[in-house]
């Protein structure tokens, strides 16, 4: 059995994404339990397995939060169920206290972490380096350089984790997440969804018992730190005076650089598949009689520290070479990989020349809501508001689509960081400034991680206007349902003005943003609230996705009608392509407006910004057909 997207090739391979790999080797490994929360690059791990639950009868969820996740999956293998949590890197922060708790009192069934790390921070805030987790809880982790090995290492991490007993880390990168390989598939076992929990003192991490779960841990951390030796995806290849250490998707890198300057066989290579715990013995032999060695890693210098303090153990002066000709921030690439190994082995390197710069100059693109986004509507209008009215605001912003309204024209994220932050950094600058504190935040990211903030605020009655924008779908990361989807089947649809009302916010109102009139008025009337109740006021500005709204028609044959521009009432004002911004909307060398036919979704949105009223449609359509759609 293969995922939807997977490549047939001959002799039972197929090519998979990386997180594909991942999920049909947790499949081959006995997987039961899966629980994640979507987040770039690791969101296709569970998408893939949600694909074949019901066939194969495994639990496959989206959790509200990767804390949520983790103590799902942790809980089915403490029932000796193989468990899976995936998340990308900074999830990993979220699900930190559960994962540090989970080295002391060990597993039943096999219970693999994913966290997938986003070097060059592509989709990212930051690029953190997941690694350190599995130094500081504890917890081995592994590193796969391709799918296939990919594939391979989680299938053997379920069997690794059951026999000692323990959570295992597999760190995946973006490269590795996102990059398609050739992968030969095995068989599927029975897979066990159902289980038994045995009752321990261990599972209760009261201090008495924590104590003696520590002294447990660093035994069984010896026992690890000393099986790593031997698992198949540490070795040594090649042989010579000069030892070169990769680990991860770096090896991969080094491989190739290696052929290229015809030096592979000369040059002794240490390939890591676990650089939480380091394999000392077979490093140990892999340093022998060597001169000096080069450590290529992504990101942070982990296996480089740990290599150093290991050769200073051993008594050993090998010159360590490593970040400081590989270098630290962003992803790696040939070029840096080959000019690190020419730099360390003396080899002549010529550096690829650069394609010559085009004399043509395009214009720059910036990212932009799609056509149709509820948002556009929402922060144009937002935007006018503060800007007629000279209201002193801070707009405190989280993670999502609505995160592209930090761009002009629309500048409404101030502050961004992490998700949730929106209402809780937002707390604090009502405390600590005179201005109008606006917090922006989406609907999955609300449920996720805006209810404790919000309930603060509420307790400690902070003046602010929480802003949540319910699209329905959990969209920036690939449309996964979260709990404001209206979707019939084993979930249920929980309405976010019945949750802060239950919390006992006085003022809650829900908007369409495609009616900016109506936007305008509540907005004023929050803020004006605010003022003078000196408490939290909540706008749900609902309206489904685009994205998915076009989808849906496009599958029930409902016809999408465009709008057009009537030249002789369009006076080139530029609101609705220098303001409004739709993508479908663009200039003519006359300034007039122009709607692009096959970008237009019909959304009529354009229509309540245009002053002269120049927009109507291409033709007469049956407008509430369409829109019960969009509801």
């Amino acid at each position: 059995m293969s995922f939807r997207s997977s490549i047939r090739l001959q002799g039972g391979k197929y090519l998979l994404l990386g997180n594909e790999a991942i999920a049909r080797g947790a499949l081959e490994g006995g997987l039961g339990f899966a629980a994640a929360y979507p987040g770039t690059p690791s969101s296709e791990i569970l998408e893939s397995l949600m694909t074949v639950r019901d066939v194969l009868g495994i639990h496959a969820e989206w959790s509200v939060n990767e804390k949520v996740a983790f103590e799902a999956a942790y809980g089915a293998s403490l029932a000796g169920v193989n468990a899976l949590t995936a998340m990308k890197h900074v999830g990993m922060n979220v699900a930190a206290d559960p994962l540090m708790s989970s080295a002391y009192t060990g597993v039943e069934g096999g219970f693999v972490v994913v966290t997938a790390d986003d070097p060059s921070m592509h989709s990212s805030q930051n690029e953190q380096d997941n690694r350190w987790y599995g130094i500081h809880a504890y917890i081995p982790v592994f590193e796969p350089f391709d799918a296939g090995e990919a594939k391979e290492m989680t299938k053997y991490l379920f069997e690794f984790s059951r026999r000692f007993k323990h959570p295992v880390i597999l760190r995946t990168t973006t490269r590795v997440s996102h990059t398609r390989g050739v992968v030969e598939l095995g068989p599927i076992p029975d897979l066990k969804r159902a289980g038994k929990f045995v009752k321990e003192d261990r599972y209760v991490v009261m201090p008495a018992n924590a104590r003696v779960n520590r002294v447990r841990l660093l035994s069984k951390w010896g026992e690890i730190s000393e099986a790593v030796n031997d698992i198949p995806f540490n070795r040594i290849e090649g042989d010579g005076e000069v030892l070169v250490i990769s680990s991860g998707n770096a090896y991969g890198y080094v491989v190739e650089s290696l052929k290229r300057f015809n030096v592979r066989e000369k040059v002794r290579h240490l390939k890591v598949g676990t650089p939480v715990p380091l394999p000392r013995r077979l490093l140990s032999n892999a340093v022998k009689d060597v001169s000096k060695i080069l450590v290529v890693e992504e990101l942070d210098p982990v296996v480089e520290v740990e290599v150093k303090a290991a050769l200073h153990d051993m008594g050993l002066n090998a010159v360590v070479r490593g970040k400081d000709l590989v270098g630290y921030e962003f992803e790696l690439n040939h070029v840096r990989v080959r000019r690190a190994i020419a730099k360390f082995l003396g080899l002549e390197y010529v550096e690829p020349q650069v394609a010559a710069k085009s004399q043509v100059s395009v214009p720059a693109r910036p990212p932009t809501f799609c056509p149709g986004c509820p948002y556009r509507p929402l922060f144009f209008e937002l935007r006018r508001l503060v800007n007629q009215e000279r209201i002193p605001y801070v707009a405190s912003g989280d993670i999502g689509c609505y995160s592209l309204s930090y761009n002009p024209p629309y500048r409404m994220q101030d502050v961004m960081i992490e998700m949730g932050s929106s209402i809780g950094v937002g707390y604090g600058l009502s405390i600590t400034t005179n201005d109008n504190v606006i917090a922006i935040i989406g609907d999955s990211t609300f449920y996720h991680a805006g209810l404790p903030p919000l309930v603060n605020a509420l307790w400690h009655r902070r003046p602010m206007v929480v802003l949540i924008l319910d699209n329905e779908v959990t969209a920036m990361t690939g449309h996964q349902p979260a709990p404001s989807t209206r979707r019939e089947g084993e979930t249920c649809h929980i309405p976010i003005e019945s949750i802060v009302s239950g919390f006992g916010v006085k003022f809650v109102e829900v908007v369409d943003p495609y009616d900016v009139k109506a936007v305008h008025e509540i907005v004023r009337k929050a803020i004006s609230y605010v003022r003078e109740a000196r408490e939290p006021a909540v706008i749900i500005a609902r309206r489904r996705c685009a994205l998915e709204v076009m989808r849906d028609l496009r599958r029930a044959g409902v016809e999408v009608v465009p709008y057009t521009v009537l030249e002789d009432k369009c006076v080139g004002c530029g609101i609705c392509y220098d303001w409004f911004l739709c993508p479908a909307i663009t200039p003519k060398e006359s300034k007039k407006a122009y709607i692009d036919p096959e970008l237009c979704v019909g959304c009529s949105a354009c229509v309540q910004v245009c002053p002269t009223k120049a927009i109507v449609p291409l033709k007469e359509y049956n407008k509430d057909e369409v829109e019960r759609f969009w509801r």
